[in-house]
């Protein structure tokens, strides 16, 4: 009684255990609240479906309105640059964000202005400035995501909301890959870019339904970092001296020099062995993938969680050799289209775990949305080199040739993360200047061990 006494004479107790109550009713006793959690869900699923509306439909459309492929083409590749240019100042400003929801609501609005825009006025300035919006929101978005992933859930179940994530992202775009492709085909070309306009409005809702409280910010950055001398370039150079990082980057690069042309090859090759069938099968041979993205992905997280980021991610790179040696030699167009579940394979493993590692390598650094662009550049350098070369070495040797070359470009990663990539799940929280040299160190005395 005396303690119940003292409890109600006592003003800034009743206050502060009234703010703890409240705070429990928010996140809940053991994280933050399924509202929260389907909120997160359907935001990355409608954040999706807006992106397919800049896909492939856009160089439709603007073929369609008369437009020469020469300044098609031109919109593209400026498109193309700035999002290749604007990953690592894209993630700098995420961990720079006091709040991701807001910052990932302005990046949405422009993706729904620039696909406005390019409906209702499709001419040269208005559609370039439109695309460039576009990309340069796009680059906030994608660190925007995983850092609203990691505020939420923490490094512990970080792995398996990134399995979620990737299923919701590929059965949004896959059903809106199907959705505007009818849309164009029943209604206009047009269409296609003021629907994409509208999906932002549920994407803006589901993005309102993750609550601010529940995001810790440190969490969402990384950690906490230790004061350094400098600015943003002793920063960057922090990172750029992880050595992890800097090796799964490389992975990652080589990885895409041989992945991003197989299938622009492959659709070619289908288009001239199948004739009237060449469309019904290039559309399969994108949405077999997908569905075995939204298939496995779940798996992949808690793998990662149960044995580890290393087999799964050696699993993801050993798929992608195979996949272009079947490719070379397989003749069967419905075998193509069979082959691509090794597409969805390396997908599935990569889009869980390319987010996940980095979580891990810069866990304590407070900089993990900018390590996020670090590797998108990586990621997209090698992807754009990739179709050029590839349809080089087909023009001069053959497409089959040309696929057996990507197959040894994927076989030299695979066999870089087998060397050289350690193990990162349980890498402690430490300084920046602790995690520089010494994780390789680590790895080495505990396989000494």
């Amino acid at each position: 009684m005396a303690g119940g006494g003292d409890w109600r004479r006592t003003g800034t107790n009743r206050t502060t255990q009234s703010k703890v109550l409240r705070l429990r009713r928010t996140i809940g006793p053991s994280g933050p609240s399924r509202r929260s959690l389907r909120g997160l869900d359907w935001f990355v699923f409608f954040l999706a479906d807006t992106q397919m509306g800049f896909g492939p439909l856009v160089a439709v459309y603007l073929t369609a309105q008369k437009w020469t492929q020469g300044d098609i083409g031109l919109v593209l590749t400026a498109g193309g640059l700035i999002a290749l240019a604007g990953q690592m100042p894209g993630g700098a400003l995420v961990d720079a964000a006091r709040s991701e929801r807001v910052l990932a609501a302005c990046a949405v609005l422009a993706i729904g202005a620039s696909a406005f825009l390019i409906g209702a006025w499709p001419v040269f300035t208005v559609v370039l400035a439109a695309k460039l919006l576009h990309s340069a929101a796009s680059c906030i978005l994608g660190p925007a995501i995983a850092a609203l992933s990691l505020g939420l859930v923490g490094h512990s179940a970080i792995a398996e909301r990134l399995g979620r994530n990737a299923r919701f992202a590929s059965i949004g775009a896959g059903l809106a890959a199907a959705g505007m492709g009818t849309a164009g085909y029943l209604i206009s070309n047009q269409a296609v870019f003021f629907i994409t306009a509208a999906l932002c409005m549920p994407t803006l809702l589901a993005l309102w339904m993750i609550g601010a409280g529940q995001i810790d910010p440190e969490q969402a950055h990384g950690g906490k970092a230790r004061p350094h001398p400098g600015g943003p370039t002793s920063t960057l150079r922090m990172l750029v001296q992880n050595r992890p990082l800097m090796v799964f980057a490389s992975c990652l690069a080589l990885f895409h020099l041989a992945n991003a042309a197989m299938l622009p090859l492959t659709a070619g090759m289908v288009t001239m062995r199948s004739g009237e069938w060449a469309a019904a099968l290039v559309g399969a041979c994108i949405l077999v993938p997908q569905v075995v993205v939204a298939a496995l992905a779940p798996w992949v997280g808690r793998q990662a969680t149960i044995r580890g980021r290393r087999p799964i991610l050696l699993l993801g790179f050993a798929a992608l050799p195979v996949r272009g040696i079947l490719l070379a030699f397989v003749n069967d167009p419905d075998m193509l289209v069979a082959v691509q579940i090794l597409d969805g394979i390396s997908a599935a493993a990569l889009a869980v775990l390319v987010p996940l590692v980095i979580a891990d390598v810069t866990r304590g650094t407070g900089h993990f949305n900018l390590a996020q662009g670090i590797i998108g550049t990586a990621v997209g350098t090698g992807a754009s080199i990739s179709t050029t070369l590839a349809g080089y070495a087909a023009d001069q040797f053959g497409i089959a040739a040309a696929f057996v070359m990507l197959a040894g470009l994927a076989a030299a990663g695979f066999f870089a993360v087998l060397a050289y990539m350690p193990e990162t799940a349980g890498f402690p929280e430490d300084s920046n200047d602790s995690r520089r040299g010494a994780l390789f160190l680590k790895v080495s005395r505990a396989r000494r061990r």
